[in-house]
Formats: C-alpha cells, structure tokens, sequence
C-alpha cells in the first residue's frame, strides 16, 4: 500500500461545501430526471446536454474536487501550493454549472458565460494540483496518473468552451466533431482515469489490501489514456477509424481496470461486506454492464443502447464510486478534525459510529434499483418506466443527502 499521511491535510471547513453542494446537486440532477421524455430521446437532445452537466460539473466534478483537496497533499505529502484558491473554486463551479444547465434547456447566450465561469474555476483547480505536484521530487503511479488526468482536464475544458460558444452561435464550429473529443477527455480522460489512480491508495487502504501487483493498473492507465488520444485525433482530424480504435483500446483498458480491482478484493484483510463494499460492487458490475452496452450499440447501432450504456457508467459506476467513497471520507475527516485531539482525554467514537445504517442503506438500495429501473427504462424507450425509476432514485438521493449532513455535523460524545 501507498503511505498515506495526515500531515499535510488541509481544514475540514475547506472541504466540507464540496460535499454538501455535490450531494444537492445529485438530487437535482435526479429531480431532472422526471422531467426527460424518452420519445426521440438522443445523446444531443438539450435536456439530456443539461442533464448531464448537471450531474458531471455539480455533482461529480464537485465532490472529486473536494476529494482532491484532501487527498493530493496527503498521498504526495506535500503541502498544496495555494490551498486558499480552493474557497473560490466551489462558488465558481456551482454557479457555472447552473448557467450551462439553464443555457441548455433555453437560454443559449448562457452558455458561453457559463462555459467561462467553468472554465475559470477548472483553471484554478488543475494550475494549482500542477504547481502542488511540482513540489513533488519523486513521481510514483498515482502521482502520473493525476498528471495525465489533469492534463486531459486542462484540453477537456479548451474543447467545451469552443462547444459553448458554437452551440451560441458566437463562434462557427462543427460540433459534432468536436463532441466525441470533449466527452472522452473529460470522462475518461479526467473523472476514469482519476478514479483508477486513486483505487491504488483507496482501496487497499479501506480493504486493507496487501500482496497484490500493480502492473494491470499501469497497462489499464496507460491504454486508456490512449484511447482518449486516438479518439481526440478523430475529433480533430475526422478519421474515424481513430475513434474506433479509441473505443476498443478504452474497452480493454477498463477490463484490465476491473481485474485490478478483482485482485485488490481477492487479498483485502477486511472481509466485511458494508455499505463501502456493495456501493463498489455495484459500481463495477454497472461499469462491465456499460461496457457491454457500449460494444454491442457499436456492432447494431441501435441508439438506446448508447443512452443506457452512458447511464450505466455515469449513475451506476461514477455515482456509486462517488458515494461509496463518501461513506468512509467524510467520517475519517470529520473524526480527524473533530474527536482525535480528545482521544486520551474522553470517549471518542468509532468511525463505524459516524455512519448514518439506515439512511445509508435506504441510498443503496433505492439507488440501486433506479439505476437498474431507468436502464430498462431507455432500453425500451418507456416514459412510465423512467419515471418509476426516477421515483426510486429520488428516495435514495433524499436519503444520501440526509447522510451527508449527518456525517458532517456528527458531535455526539463532545464534552460541551
């Protein structure tokens, strides 16, 4: 395992409204489910563009944000290079998010100056993780992986910005092309690639993981950092045969990912199956679902296989990833913060203490089965269905929402 030191963490408080904003808008990235219509539905249709940055920028780029806060200066240990810049990054983010959502449900003008304050608040975020990890005198896997990440972050936002400004007309450019370019540097390139860095310090450190060799994750690594190249390059260059290989170097990249994460769960010490444990199972069942979908809309063409395939990997695999992981972060942070300078001094609760049972497992279980429910739902184009599923990943929002701020304001056994 990775050495992971709490040295040079930064204030709970700098963190916290990272997680508290991405939860609410989790649940209003739900609440806009319900209002999608499943008649003509496609990739480019405004709502669904709105929809999905909603869910990408407010929810899951604000808490991966948050995360990296933290996580950057304790598992490089060494201090961020302006920690104070991350107080601007979540009010720019929020509002940024908000104007592209409404810019793409009917007031395009939006756009552009939504895409610019995005771009302002992704700017400050990636420059200051460049110059912390500028600090760092050796590089290891997860310190490469976050550059590359970042990297792909940095061209990623360049591609949506040109977007914004065609989809307003203030620019003229071909967005189609440059669509498969943006989607891939930002998903895969940033939000997957991220993720698999982290995996080799979260996991074992949550499983408590040992003997296990970290080979496939540098051949996953860099075959999809790869196929995020081939697939800018169709963008770019309108071969499409690049996007193709793309597609397929990105599929194998993920395969050898999630025999990675097999290996990680076949030596974990922690046999314990809780709530961390089935968010992540289910994640990597809906990332291999996903990738199914994916190859065979390739092969048959028939669109709705897309739509699922994209709705497996962002509310199946990001969701459940995201709020697994939020299930142990906040309380180790908060009982870092908050209870270890009164260990010695008075009784102090467990970690396990600090999680809220049944709020946590009414998320699970209704998240799980409106994901499953809506993935029906698109696959056969039937509005009730979508609805239905809706309903259930609505009570599970509700529930996660509630956690969050359980988790964050938990003092019981403070001395007042």
């Amino acid at each position: 395992m990775f050495s992971v030191s709490q040295d040079f963490a930064p204030p709970f408080k700098l963190i916290s409204p990272f997680f508290i904003l991405g939860a609410i808008f989790y649940l209003l990235s739900v609440v806009f489910i319900f209002f999608i219509s499943t008649d003509n539905l496609s990739m480019l249709d405004t709502k669904i563009l709105s929809f999905v940055h909603l869910f990408l920028l407010g929810f899951a780029m604000m808490i991966i944000f948050g995360a990296m806060a933290q996580l950057v200066p304790v598992v490089l240990e060494v201090g961020h290079f302006g920690v104070e810049l991350f107080y601007a990054i979540w009010p720019l983010l929020s509002i940024g998010t908000i104007m592209m959502a409404f810019g793409f449900l009917s007031y395009p003008m939006l756009l552009p100056f939504g895409g610019v304050v995005v771009l302002i608040a992704m700017m400050i975020f990636v420059m200051e993780i460049f110059l912390t990890i500028k600090k760092v005198k050796k590089f290891n896997l997860v310190i490469s992986s976050l550059l590359i990440s970042n990297i792909f972050l940095f061209f990623g936002i360049i591609f949506g910005l040109v977007m914004a400004l065609g989809y307003a007309g203030m620019v003229a450019v071909d967005i189609n092309a440059l669509l498969k370019g943006h989607v891939f540097l930002v998903v895969v390139g940033y939000i997957v690639v991220t993720i698999m860095g982290l995996s080799v310090v979260l996991l074992p450190m949550f499983g408590l993981s040992h003997g296990f060799s970290k080979k496939p994750l540098e051949i996953a690594i860099a075959s999809v950092s790869l196929s995020v190249l081939a697939v800018v390059l169709s963008s770019l260059t309108g071969v499409a045969f690049l996007a193709y290989v793309g597609y397929g170097v990105a599929a194998v990249g993920l395969l050898i990912y999630f025999y990675f994460i097999y290996t990680i769960h076949k030596t974990r010490a922690r046999k314990e199956i809780d709530i961390y444990a089935k968010s992540l199972i289910f994640a990597y069942s809906s990332l291999i679902i996903s990738l199914a979908f994916g190859l065979i809309y390739l092969a048959v063409g028939y669109e709705p296989l897309l739509l699922a395939s994209a709705w497996m990997i962002f509310f199946g695999f990001f969701a459940f990833v995201i709020t697994g992981h939020i299930y142990k972060i906040i309380p180790f942070l908060v009982w870092f913060e908050r209870f270890s300078p009164l260990v010695g001094k008075q009784k102090v609760p467990m970690l396990a203490d600090m999680l809220p049972a049944k709020s946590s497992s009414a998320q699970f279980i209704f998240g799980a089965l409106g994901v499953v429910v809506v993935a029906v739902a698109l696959l056969l184009e039937d509005g009730t269905i979508l609805k239905a599923g809706a309903s259930f990943l609505l009570m599970g929002a509700l529930a996660f929402v509630k956690s969050v701020f359980y988790m964050i304001n938990y003092r019981e056994g403070i001395s007042q």
